[in-house]
């Protein structure tokens, strides 16, 4: 038997770390972070456990590189969705309902992610979480800004900022009321986007995240769009 290819073996170590991803995001939302260890994610996603520690340092990297998927094939469904446009404050309104979305329709994923962030570890640099900034860099730069190397790391601030509100136990502020705040720092009229009483196609509350986690070709690709 010959041995595999360089790209046979790199498409196999894609789509194994595709299923700890999608396996690590199934499990916390079933059973949350603490009840969950490696172990029971590298058998939901039929891996060897040692495989897991091969790919991630430890299950609160695994969570955050598997949440920041989330987060950017989330943001980058709303942003392609039909009907497809290139109009700045339309886009900018669709990324930030993108996000406070998964703040209302994934609250436990969503608060373990931001207590994530306050670790000393911090902001994990992977390459899910470079692929959100590119998209979030993006809307910015399509909105007008003159300067997205400030603007970018204030909407980011921002949005954080308003999904943290969401999910403070006890005394969580109500997605519309952020939403309404951001749209106006930001002048988009409340109609853009995916307003709270509208249903939007492509939408988050579809409890079903298998495609955002798809280990087949079509996951290089957002709906609608085609390899070329």
């Amino acid at each position: 038997m010959s041995p595999r290819s360089a790209s046979v073996n790199e498409e196999l170590r894609r789509r194994s770390k595709e299923r700890l991803l999608q396996a690590a995001v199934e499990l916390v939302r079933e059973r949350g972070y603490e009840a969950t260890t490696l172990g029971d994610i590298a058998d939901r996603a039929g891996s060897a456990r040692g495989l897991v520690s091969y790919y991630f340092p430890g299950k609160r990297q695994l969570l955050q590189s598997a949440v920041h998927r989330l987060m950017h094939r989330t943001l980058e469904e709303a942003l392609e969705r039909e009907p497809r446009t290139g109009d700045g404050p339309e886009r900018l309104a669709r990324a930030i309902d993108a996000i406070l979305g998964l703040a209302r329709d994934e609250p436990v994923l969503m608060r373990q992610h931001m207590a994530g962030l306050l670790q000393e570890q911090g902001f994990l640099q992977c390459p899910e979480q470079r692929r959100l900034a590119e998209l979030l860099r993006d809307t910015v730069a399509r909105h007008g800004s003159r300067d997205v190397d400030h603007d970018y790391p204030m909407l980011r601030a921002l949005l954080m900022g308003a999904v943290y509100a969401a999910l403070v136990p006890g005394v969580p502020m109500p997605v519309p009321a952020l939403r309404a705040e951001l749209f106006k720092r930001y002048r988009l009229d409340w109609e853009m986007g995916a307003p709270p009483d509208a249903e939007a196609p492509g939408g988050t509350c579809d409890t079903d995240l298998s495609r955002f986690f798809a280990t087949g070709a079509a996951a290089e690709y957002p709906p609608g769009r085609q390899s070329k």
